[in-house]
């Protein structure tokens, strides 16, 4: 643990706050105000699709100006989208709070970029627990954002929710204050010929191992998208699950996506790379299984804890394992590039989450999620054999 670890910790709290109000509320409130009900999840969908355009800015950005000044800038944005947030919701305007989320995803680009800020705080062997450190404080975030957000609900009775978006955006302003004492370090200031002599996206893509761990944590994020995305919808407007359980499962599904990390790192470093995403695989395997019985708050919750946890072995192994793939000059390309898959997979998940709760069962739903996994499967074996043919990459790949 250093100071800048220790800050990022502290502004991952309050941040992700924005993504867990997101997944619990925006869904209902898009329903409310939407005049079409399959356009009920567009809200938390563009605000995934906020986070996918915004990868390739937010490594750009900072790479002008520094992590620093980037995550402060991000904080106050995504403050202010909270605001015009409330502001939406008191006017009962639906594009104007679905333009509300879409710029608060793009703050979140740029909160999404503190795992490779922690990762570079540490030296690289300890890049796993770093990330895994960060990502545990998601639990507490989790808890802040949706009970306040649940607390405020009712704070104006004329309008529900507003007073929810407005204590996020309290929530989401403190990262600037924290970040402002972040430290930049080995910040790289590319020249031309540098950035010449960086690989292209191709030539990433054809690197066995930046592809797995592409791959991993592309999928793991857009299976998890759709379904939590689905969750709230499903339970709570189909199924008539109250909306105190539905946010008691969103939360529990949120401690089984960060809890982990108090030992994924060293679970990597023992079993390796390729071990942890077949666990990964595993857990989401099991996931869809439990969807099978009749749709109850049981099944539900035991079914976005293995969600969750599928998700923790996959996203912190594939982020932990592409910190390896790249050289210092690459990693803003390399982390945009990665990011920008990443979360664009997660807004296809999440934009099809919409239109697939509406038509298919909870059961159908789970099902559509396979075919991703065995892609997952597929890049992990292609790595693996990639090295048992060439020995000598492993000392380069760090695997």
């Amino acid at each position: 643990m250093n100071k800048n670890l220790a800050l990022l910790i502290l502004s991952q709290i309050f941040g992700f706050t924005a993504a867990t109000v997101t997944v619990f509320l925006s869904g209902i409130i898009g329903s409310d105000l939407s005049p079409i009900k399959t356009l009920s999840t567009l809200p938390p969908s563009i605000y995934v699709v906020g986070i996918a355009i915004s990868t390739i800015i937010a490594a750009k950005v900072m790479s002008l100006i520094g992590r620093r000044w980037g995550f402060v800038l991000a904080a106050i944005v995504g403050s202010v989208a909270c605001l015009l947030g409330a502001y939406s919701i008191s006017q009962e305007n639906f594009i104007l709070f679905s333009i509300s989320c879409l710029i608060l995803g793009g703050s979140g680009a740029f909160t999404h970029q503190y795992r490779f800020a922690a990762a570079e705080s540490v030296s690289k062997d300890k890049a796993p627990k770093a990330i895994s450190y960060l990502l545990l404080s998601g639990i507490i975030a989790g808890f802040i954002g949706i009970s306040l957000a649940d607390y405020t609900k009712n704070f104006f009775s004329d309008h529900l929710y507003v007073g929810s978006y407005l204590i996020l955006s309290v929530l989401t302003f403190l990262p600037a204050i924290f970040l402002f004492f972040f430290k930049n370090k080995n910040e790289i200031q590319l020249s031309k010929n540098d950035e010449r002599r960086t690989r292209s996206y191709l030539e990433f893509i054809k690197e066995p191992r930046f592809l797995q761990a592409l791959t991993a944590a592309a999928f793991a994020y857009a299976i998890m998208s759709f379904l939590m995305t689905a969750t709230p919808i499903s339970m709570h407007l189909i199924h008539n699950i109250s909306l105190q359980n539905t946010g008691l499962v969103l939360q529990f599904h949120l401690v089984a996506m960060f809890l982990p990390s108090l030992f994924t790192g060293n679970l990597i470093k023992k079993f390796g790379y390729s071990k942890m995403i077949y666990s990964g695989v595993i857990f989401y395997i099991l996931t869809i299984l439990v969807s099978f019985p009749e749709p109850s708050f049981i099944s539900y919750f035991i079914g976005l804890i293995f969600l969750g946890i599928g998700w923790n072995f996959l996203f912190v192994t594939g982020t932990s394992l592409l910190v390896t793939t790249y050289t210092p000059e690459e990693k803003f390309k390399a982390q945009g590039f990665n990011d920008l898959i990443v979360f664009s997979t997660m807004a296809l998940g999440s934009l099809s989450a919409g239109i697939a709760v509406s038509l298919a069962s909870w059961k159908i739903l789970n099902l559509f999620c396979i075919p991703f996994l065995f892609l997952i499967i597929a890049s992990t074996i292609n790595a693996d054999l990639r090295d048992k043919k060439n020995p000598s990459r492993k000392s380069t790949t760090g695997v």
